[in-house]
């Protein structure tokens, strides 16, 4: 057992959990995440602090909510004097590297490429840093989807290539000391690039049909039937219909588990002791419920993201719900450093020992968007909520909110809101989330 303290923090961005071939659908092409999951520990009922790209980011490197930290969509910066667990770590004399999609510093999609306080500045590579490796015509190329087809196109032009390439020789130099490092892929996002074979890998795929395919909205929030627009009244074959985009999406998936694959396998020579932990930002709707993309929901599709962890127990399963807002404090707790009070979450180290323990009985989920157009929606939409092990709560202000009891809706289709029969459960979960606000400080 090496006396070295190692952490490697993988992302991708849009990755569903059932994306993932250790979430049970064999039909995903995931060999290297799946050999992870089967290592360590795997997490039924992760959820994301809020769907959204720079928002969920905020609250894995910070330890704070967005409504506390800042970014509470897209093109937000971090708030002044909060800090990430960069800084905290470095200020501890942990050495941290930061590689990858950051979408912190409130500039466009690709960032500014200027390396955060915190982070080492040799490794930094945040999407802004890719681009201006390229020339005019490969930065048109690399937003287009049609670029995968092109007889020239190779791994070598991806991001994800380059960012795993980056982190190998990260991993060469520091071996043989402690270090924090993140890994953290714009793909399958869209244009979801990659080459053969993984470019038609997925052709003609279709998801199977299921209950949230059929559900009518009828019984949900406005904002939702909005959301849908014309696919509302489409059936569910239309909306599991083969798309090249979707056979994309999938593909791009599998090639960023074939990159990660890369990395693992440095990791296993070098540091098989280190703590390997694997998330995504959020997931995508996909057609369910007649929705894509994603928005203020609490649906599986977008809020309940995979989450993998090696490093404590092997081979194991957790349905106990986890959060993204307990990442930062894992890490720091890994480090054997003093958890700061600004942290909202807890911890998971004990549960990563023994997936016996509970570390959380409820986790909560949050969306806030006032005026900033994203997905095509702007104008205010807020949700906060809650979600156990069975049973999910959403608020919404100024509209219908939502009550789930997955176990009996699995497909989160029937809104029980209204239903007496779950009027205590429904009541203290609303107790909770406005417990969680006060205890936050979250002015809306």
């Amino acid at each position: 057992m090496s006396e070295r303290k190692q952490v490697i923090l993988f992302m991708t961005d849009t990755t569903r959990k059932d994306m993932l071939g250790c979430y049970g659908d064999s039909r995903m092409i995931t060999p290297n995440l799946d050999r992870l999951a089967q290592e360590g520990i795997r997490y039924e009922n992760a959820y994301s602090c809020q769907p959204v790209c720079g928002p969920a980011r905020g609250a894995i490197f910070t330890g704070m909510f967005p409504h506390s930290n800042g970014v509470s969509t897209n093109s937000m910066p971090l708030g002044e004097g909060v800090k990430t667990i960069g800084q905290r770590l470095t200020d501890q004399q942990i050495h941290c590297g930061y590689i990858g999609k950051w979408h912190l510093d409130g500039g466009d999609y690709f960032g500014y490429g200027k390396c955060p306080e915190g982070w080492d500045q040799e490794y930094w590579y945040d999407m802004r840093c890719y681009l201006e490796e390229l020339t005019d015509e490969e930065r048109m190329k690399s937003r287009k989807r049609a670029t995968a087809f092109e007889p020239d196109m190779t791994e070598g032009f991806t991001y994800a290539h380059r960012c795993c390439n980056r982190a190998i020789r990260f991993l060469e130099q520091y071996s043989d000391q402690d270090f924090f490092l993140t890994v953290s892929l714009d793909e399958p996002h869209g244009p979801s690039l990659c080459p053969p074979p993984f470019n038609h890998m997925y052709d003609g795929f279709s998801f199977d049909d299921n209950e949230g395919f059929h559900d009518d909205l009828s019984d949900k929030p406005l904002m939702q039937r909005l959301w849908a627009g014309k696919d509302l009244k489409a059936s569910s074959e239309e909306l599991r219909k083969p798309t090249e985009k979707l056979s994309m999406f999938l593909g791009c998936n599998s090639f960023a588990d074939y990159e990660i694959g890369r990395v693992l396998k440095v990791i296993n020579e070098k540091m098989p002791d280190a703590l390997v932990i694997y998330t995504s930002d959020h997931g995508a709707m996909l057609g369910s419920h007649h929705l894509n993309q994603k928005n203020a929901a609490i649906y599986r599709e977008v809020a309940n993201i995979p989450l993998l962890i090696r490093g404590g127990e092997k081979g194991k399963v957790v349905q106990y719900p986890a959060s993204h807002i307990d990442l930062a404090p894992t890490i720091m707790d890994y480090f054997g450093k003093k958890l700061p009070k600004a942290f909202a979450g807890k911890s998971m180290l004990p549960q990563i020992y023994d997936t016996t323990r509970k570390i959380n009985d409820v986790v909560f989920t949050e969306f806030t968007r006032y005026e900033v157009d994203h997905d095509g929606f702007g104008g205010l939409q807020m949700m906060r909520a809650a979600s156990t092990e069975r049973y999910k709560l959403a608020l919404h202000l100024m509209d219908i909110d939502e009550f789930y009891d997955i176990q009996d809706d699995p497909c989160e289709v029937r809104n029980r809101i209204a239903d007496e029969a779950y009027a205590q459960i429904r009541n203290d979960l609303h107790d909770q989330i406005l417990k969680e606000m006060d205890e936050t400080r979250d002015m809306y």
